[in-house]
């Protein structure tokens, strides 16, 4: 079985495509840069350590990226990667759906990474996925702190589960580069204010005031530029997902 290293495998896609790869029976190696919280310590950011996490590595997943700041530190870490994955004959990241359609900063930082493993001359797997049902989650509990709360109902979003996205791209990390590949997207596209009603099936708050974004941002996510109705793969609906009333986190990788 392979040796493969994962990036942001304490992460909440991270870690579940650790477990899937685990159970699979290869060998997973996971970069960070808390003691104990991975098999190797390293630092994406300034570089130390990440050469040796990399040493006798054939494949990586890299799916590491701080979207609590933008992404503003996901170019230099991937950058830094790169430089010290010469030997490697696979790379998979794991990336969004519209990033290049809609002027979102934090999409602008995913594409320009992309872009950087395109240039790079490294095999490599771009696999983009839509929102996932966790981030709409924590979203919606961070605003439930208020009874209401102005949010942006008319956006739309193809949500899909987290270990769905796991399953993907762990597969992918098990075959060969093809550059990228055809999007991943949640079972079915849904309005915001219609994942906020399903959401009132289990939660009395928040209740939902229209907010209205302008510009390319707010037309980008109405039209709907985030999603990909042509590729509905994942497996769990956004109510199924609210069903189960699931701890609610999401945290950076």
């Amino acid at each position: 079985m392979s040796e493969i290293l994962v990036t942001g495998g304490t992460g909440v896609l991270g870690r579940l495509i650790v477990q899937q790869l685990r159970e699979q029976g290869h060998e997973v190696r996971v970069l960070s840069r808390r003691t104990g919280a991975g098999t190797h310590n390293g630092d994406l950011t300034t570089g130390e350590g990440v050469a040796e996490a990399l040493d006798g590595v054939r494949v990586v997943v890299h799916a590491a990226t701080d979207a609590r700041k933008v992404g503003r530190p996901d170019l230099r870490q991937t950058q830094n990667l790169l430089g010290a994955a010469a030997s490697v004959e696979h790379i998979v990241y794991p990336s969004i759906v519209g990033i290049d359609r809609i002027p979102f900063r934090y999409y602008r930082n995913k594409l320009a990474c992309e872009e950087l493993i395109e240039r790079s001359g490294i095999p490599h797997t771009i696999a983009r996925a839509t929102q996932f049902h966790e981030l709409i989650a924590s979203a919606l509990h961070t605003a439930s702190r208020s009874p209401i709360a102005p949010l942006p109902l008319d956006f739309r979003f193809q949500s899909v589960a987290a270990v769905d996205v796991a399953h993907h791209v762990a597969a992918l990390a098990q075959q060969g580069p093809v550059g990228r590949i055809a999007d991943f997207g949640g079972p079915e596209v849904l309005t915001l204010e219609q994942m906020l009603h399903i959401w009132h099936a289990t939660h009395t708050r928040p209740r939902g005031l229209r907010l209205p974004v302008p510009g390319k941002i707010g037309r980008g996510f109405r039209a709907g530029d985030n999603t990909c109705p042509g590729q509905c793969d994942g497996v769990q609906t956004w109510a199924k997902y609210v069903e189960s009333k699931p701890q609610i986190e999401y945290t950076k990788s």
